[in-house]
């Protein structure tokens, strides 16, 4: 028997408590830096396996080594984000959350879960392959500072030192079966933009007694967007979105101040640290031009994610071995950020879709979503796919 139908052969004896362990991660979700019994849970589950994990990594996070032959070879990473998000479920399902407001509705307990019967299939196979895979169950991939980044720190990626790291994650938009994959620049680089204009309140009738904000603050709005527009390399896609405006008027009053909330979103690091200098010096020049004061505060989120291009081409083919090429789909460019691009940023990387759509039994709602939900096949696929392409990847 030849090992991809070894892996399609365990992949498939293992699909039932690969979804036993999805459904648990699904009722008993916790939200980022908090994911306290799921690394409890994880860590039971690898220790079942014949495995000892390295717990309490960047506070929630799990590491774990399986050892093939001649371990120091080659060492191939392969990472699950476990962290649940602050939305109300509205499925009626037997797996419903438990935890009222926080659910899994980002597919993380796929991932977790997903990763967990990879490792089964590798620790079966451990004398079949050479090298090492590391596992790593990263906390807080939906909160900034990202817990990568606090992984990362902790030195995830040394002891060994790991020469390719592979990520995966759901998509709702492709169905079940069929598996994305995209070349180089993927997903943006994602910041946060705060500003507080602050001017002097008054009688909507008399706007010359006051210094109207809401005025400053239009201006301003414009006028960023015209730096995108004007400024950026077309090469690179960017973004930059307002979707908080908050004056506290009336009819006929003219508020103190004006604040807002937006997101700043790129593929070129460069044009990211640019782009949000000139914003600051505009907003802050203008208000002052217009008599008003503008505070102005950036929380820095992920950098873009690239994928290695020459990783990515071998795992689309060992892709396209397992699942049948025709099940090969191209992924197009995504302006959401994900926290994997900070190991794309250190070693070569791959982050790779899943397919979890199907319209015939109703799954089709979006990540992010209170009816998010999966096509439980996709547990027997994304498991066994995972394995395949980190043996390959070790012999390559």
């Amino acid at each position: 028997m030849s090992v991809i139908e070894k892996i399609k052969k365990l992949a498939k004896e293992n699909a039932e408590n690969t979804i036993r362990q999805r459904r648990h991660l699904h009722q008993n979700p916790e939200l980022s830096f908090c994911e306290f019994e799921t690394a409890k849970f994880i860590a039971k589950e690898l220790r079942a396996l014949g495995l000892e994990p390295t717990e309490g990594v960047a506070g929630t996070g799990l590491v774990a080594l399986i050892e093939g032959n001649n371990p120091a070879n080659k060492t191939i990473a392969l990472r699950a984000d476990i962290d649940a998000l602050p939305i109300l479920e509205q499925n009626d399902v037997a797996y419903k959350s438990n935890n009222e407001g926080v659910m899994h509705a980002c597919g993380h307990d796929v991932h977790t879960s997903s990763l967990l019967g990879a490792a089964k299939i590798l620790v079966e196979l451990k004398n079949e392959f050479e090298g090492t895979i590391k596992l790593i169950f990263q906390p807080a991939e939906e909160k900034a500072p990202g817990g990568a980044s606090l992984m990362i720190a902790d030195g995830v990626l040394q002891n060994p030192e790991v020469n390719g790291i592979i990520g995966q994650h759901v998509a709702p938009n492709i169905p079940v079966g069929k598996i994305g994959f995209r070349e180089g620049m993927y997903m943006a680089s994602t910041d946060e933009v705060y500003m507080k204009i602050i001017g002097k309140g008054g009688h909507g009738a008399a706007p010359h007694q006051a210094v109207d904000p809401i005025l400053a603050s239009s201006h301003i709005i414009v006028a960023l967007q015209q730096i995108i527009s004007r400024n950026r390399n077309p090469s690179f896609p960017s973004v930059l979105t307002f979707g908080k405006f908050i004056a506290e008027g009336a009819t006929n009053i003219i508020p103190n101040e004006v604040y807002i909330e937006g997101t700043f979103r790129c593929m070129d690091e460069s044009w990211r640290a640019e782009g949000l200098q000139k914003m600051q010096k505009m907003a802050e020049g203008m208000a002052e031009a217009m008599g008003a004061k503008c505070e102005f505060w950036i929380e820095k989120g992920y950098p873009f994610l690239q994928n290695n291009p020459g990783l990515t081409q071998s795992l689309r083919a060992y892709a396209a071995e397992y699942v049948g090429l025709e099940n090969i789909i191209d992924l197009d460019l995504w302006m959401g950020g994900e926290d994997f691009a900070f190991y794309s940023q250190k070693v070569p990387a791959c982050f790779y879709r899943l397919g979890t759509r199907n319209e015939a039994k109703g799954i089709v709602s979006g990540v992010h979503t209170p009816t998010f939900d999966i096509d439980e096949e996709a547990l027997e696929i994304g498991p066994g796919l995972m394995a395949y392409m980190a043996l390959r990847e070790l012999e390559h």
